[in-house]
C-alpha cells in the first residue's frame, strides 16, 4: 500500500472515531442531562484520549495528532459537564 494511500485511511479512521464524540456532546450541551454518563469511562477514555495525542505528537503521526486534539475537546468537554451538571 502506498504511503500516501496509508496516511488517508489513518484520516479517515480518525475523522470516524472522532465524529462519534459530536453527538453526545451536542445532546448534553442541550439538555444539561449527563445522569445515563459514565464518569469513570469518560475519566479513562480522556486519560487514553491525552496519551494518544502526546504519542502522536512525539511520533509526529498527523492523523493520530488531529484527530485526538479535537477528540480531547470532544469527550474533554463532556466530561466538565457531567462533572458541572451530572
Amino acid at each position: 500500500m502506498e504511503p500516501i494511500a496509508i496516511k488517508l485511511l489513518g484520516f479517515a479512521a480518525a475523522t470516524c472515531t472522532t465524529l462519534a464524540y459530536v453527538p453526545q456532546f451536542v445532546k448534553v450541551w442541550r439538555t444539561r442531562s449527563t445522569e445515563d454518563i459514565s464518569l469513570g469511562m469518560f475519566l479513562v477514555m480522556v486519560v487514553g484520549v491525552l496519551l494518544w495525542l502526546v504519542y502522536g505528537l512525539l511520533s509526529g503521526d498527523g492523523p493520530l495528532i488531529v484527530a485526538n486534539a479535537i477528540t480531547i475537546v470532544l469527550a474533554g468537554g463532556v466530561l466538565f459537564m457531567k462533572l458541572k451538571f451530572g
